[in-house]
């Protein structure tokens, strides 16, 4: 018994049926081959038979056709639109943003605002999960001032008290 493979790759399994079928194996044994193998799940056996024909009329590619699909509304300038109107009123929710931008869906302005944007909903307001490089800048020189304040031997540092935004 063959040993079992999961998870084949479409272009894999397209590879053995393009060599079987030029060994002059037939479609169904072709097929229960590819079942012993790589289960039954992968391609059905009219699958099988369609590509062995396509293989015959002189196909000799295995991997998908380059096909169209949908065009992505998502655009870099789509996703700068909407992060300076965030950036101008931090406290929004999905539904006025989308109101903005009538040719997007909602569901689309919260992929962006989610996904592209990196923002996450805190105390009913979204707010980047990243710092900009602004706040990075301010962190840096603060930490900068306490270390020269400390190094000095000042009791500063005894009464900062740190605390979480949330």
């Amino acid at each position: 018994m063959a040993k079992r493979i999961d998870n084949p790759a479409d272009c894999e399994i397209r590879a053995v049926i393009r060599f079987l079928q030029a060994t002059n194996i037939q479609p169904a044994d072709i097929h229960r081959q590819v079942c012993e193998v790589y289960g039954e799940g992968p391609m059905s056996d009219s699958m099988v038979r369609r590509w062995c024909r396509q293989f015959e009329n002189g196909r000799d590619n295995v991997h998908d056709d380059k096909r169209s699909g949908r065009p992505s509304v998502v655009t870099p300038d789509l996703v700068q639109q909407i992060e300076v109107k965030i950036r101008e009123n931090r406290r929004f929710t999905i539904t006025d943003l989308a109101e903005f931008f009538p040719n997007v869906s909602r569901k689309t302005v919260h992929q962006i605002v989610t996904e592209n944007l990196h923002f996450r909903k805190l105390c009913a307001r979204l707010v980047p999960k990243n710092l900009t490089p602004e706040h990075k800048t301010k962190r840096m020189g603060s930490a900068l001032s306490f270390l020269e304040r400390y190094k000095e031997g000042d009791e500063f540092l005894t009464h900062i008290v740190t605390g979480d935004e949330t």
